[in-house]
């Protein structure tokens, strides 16, 4: 559904793109053309989802396209721009993932250790059989969701210890703040160090970005968007229990960028740092068309929309279900797509990277809007790019 450029100066939707490479045509791709594409999709997404504002940005093979569109305050009329600051959600569990196979990689952990090694607080508890691969992957045996609402960061240690698992570790994927949360806290235990601190200064620092942050400084607010809740009252992601592991980094679409490309290609970072990126895409587990990886979730290449619809849906998010353990793990593979999706109370954001291609996606919106429509327009983009430029980037 394409929408007049009269309305759209009604809604507040304006579009802008940065292309960063040697010409609108480099390999293959027309710029003019890719945002019309984009354009067609995201303008009505917006619309029927009462989004203020988003920002689509893809890579191909190195070479960056950003589309800004609609405000990142509906307050002030601030417009979204490419330093506008988006909430990733639970996007940031994949920067949780890595910093935990940072240390493994540093060999201050085994992925095989009991969690209680690392916090012997829990020691009699379930915690005693639980691995950190566990707690990366969901495993536990049924950790929910999100922690209770009455649960403080005071409260952590005694709602662990009061936890009782419903399957043996392992065996069933049950999608966790708690678990994956924990997962980040044990490791930042494992360096002596807290965990916000390490996630600043070896994993940001570590991809070179520039504009990403657990604590957005001063400086930075006039460039943070505001959320909208469902009631479309302005929010921001607040504190809470094991927040920035799970859900709390806050960053732009062109160092996500950088995050996606570094993810396909670490030959310019640290060795070290490389290493422990690549980890994350080790395949623990399949359940359904999905593997799971350390933070993020992979499908074999090339895939259809619906199989990225069910692994991504509320379904596989809030229930748990069997999983067949991959022994060893599946190793590295580029013939794959990666995804991950994000939401908070007033954000939604979703990313997905097919290395064998070299091309990657991410779409930042600050309202959370229903994850179907996130994956079936960044599906829809992605089918774009590979029309354009002939890389068989969605099937």
């Amino acid at each position: 559904m394409n929408i007049p450029n009269n309305s759209l100066q009604k809604l507040g939707i304006v579009a802008g793109c940065l292309f960063y490479g040697i010409g609108a045509h480099a390999e293959g791709i027309d710029q003019n053309r890719l945002e019309r594409a984009v354009n067609e999709t995201i303008r009505p997404l917006m619309k029927d989802n009462d989004v203020p504002g988003m920002a689509i940005a893809v890579t191909l093979k190195g070479k960056r396209y950003i589309f800004n569109y609609g405000v990142a305050s509906k307050e002030s009329g601030q417009k979204v721009t490419n330093d506008t600051i988006f909430e990733l959600g639970s996007i940031s569990k994949t920067f949780a993932a890595t910093l935990t196979s940072y240390v493994e990689v540093s060999g201050k952990l085994s992925f095989s250790d009991k969690a209680t090694k690392y916090m012997p607080e829990l020691a009699g508890t379930a915690f005693d059989r639980i691995s950190l691969l566990d707690l990366g992957t969901y495993t536990t045996g049924g950790l929910p969701l999100q922690f209770p609402e009455s649960v403080s960061n005071d409260g952590m240690i005694a709602y662990y210890r009061s936890w009782h698992p419903s399957f043996a570790p392992g065996t069933y994927r049950q999608y966790s703040n708690p678990s994956i949360g924990l997962f980040g806290y044990l490791a930042a235990r494992a360096m002596g160090q807290p965990f916000d601190t390490l996630m600043q200064d070896k994993i940001i620092a570590g991809f070179g970005l520039k504009h990403t942050y657990v604590h957005v400084p001063a400086a930075e607010m006039g460039s943070y968007a505001y959320g909208y809740s469902k009631m479309g009252k302005p929010v921001r992601v607040g504190p809470g229990v094991l927040d920035t592991p799970a859900y709390g980094i806050k960053t732009t679409a062109s160092d996500m960028l950088a995050v996606l490309e570094a993810n396909m290609d670490g030959s310019k970072l640290d060795e070290t740092f490389q290493r422990a990126v690549e980890a994350t895409h080790a395949g623990y587990y399949t359940v359904g068309n999905m593997t799971q990886g350390l933070g993020w979730e992979i499908y074999a290449y090339p895939t259809t929309l619906a199989r990225l619809l069910a692994g991504n849906s509320s379904d596989m998010t809030r229930q748990p279900h069997k999983v067949t353990r991959l022994d060893p793990p599946q190793p590295l593979r580029k013939d794959v797509l990666i995804n991950k999706t994000g939401s908070t109370n007033g954000f939604g954001a979703y990313a997905a990277f097919i290395p064998a291609r070299q091309v990657g996606i991410v779409l930042l919106a600050n309202r959370n809007f229903p994850i179907p429509a996130r994956v079936s327009a960044a599906y829809k983009i992605l089918a774009a790019v590979e029309s354009l430029s002939g890389s068989n980037a969605a099937r």
